[in-house]
């Protein structure tokens, strides 16, 4: 049996500073936007997700690949989505078993009006530190080291729905 390699001290207070800094954030994100925007941090992943794609549609599973949600989660998420009319279903021409999920004029609405609530926090931060210029890119080289470390890319399978789009990697996503 092989013993673990456990975490030495700086570490384990560099990975403990990080679940801490994650979960408030997290945290305060997701009550800023209930109160503002009567939006969850679910919603506006997908809402975001939707935005930053040409004409605001994704199949499904191209929608789970980017949030790298369970596909169980996706489904509940976006049937309390539709019924509040953030987004829709569309039929696919070339495949009649497949859908595309859209983004409603609403659902476009409610991301731009949620947009203050997303970027104070995120921002204020990084314009009191010191020194601020250096945090946004250091913030955004862990992220693509994570990822990168963390995520075993898979080629996109890209059905007859999607020709003539390009594809987007979930860092480019995210960015």
């Amino acid at each position: 049996m092989n013993n673990p390699r456990w975490l030495d001290e700086s570490e384990q207070r560099a990975w403990r500073s990080y679940l801490q800094m994650h979960g408030q954030l997290l945290a305060r994100l997701n009550r800023q936007l209930q109160a503002d925007s009567d939006l969850s941090l679910a919603d506006y992943e997908v809402l975001v997700t939707l935005s930053e794609v040409p004409a605001g549609r994704l199949r499904p599973f191209e929608l789970q690949r980017g949030l790298q949600w369970e596909q169980s989660r996706l489904s509940h998420q976006l049937r309390r989505m539709e019924h509040r009319g953030l987004v829709g279903r569309e039929g696919c021409t070339d495949d009649r078993r497949g859908a595309f999920i859209v983004l409603t004029d609403a659902g476009r609405r409610a991301i731009e009006a949620a947009a203050p609530t997303i970027t104070t926090p995120l921002v204020t931060p990084c314009r009191i530190s010191q020194p601020a210029p250096r945090l946004p890119p250091t913030f955004t080289m862990v992220t693509a080291a994570v990822t990168t470390a963390a995520v075993e890319v898979e080629k996109p399978r890209w059905s007859t729905c999607n020709v003539g789009r390009k594809p987007m990697t979930a860092y480019q996503q995210h960015e």
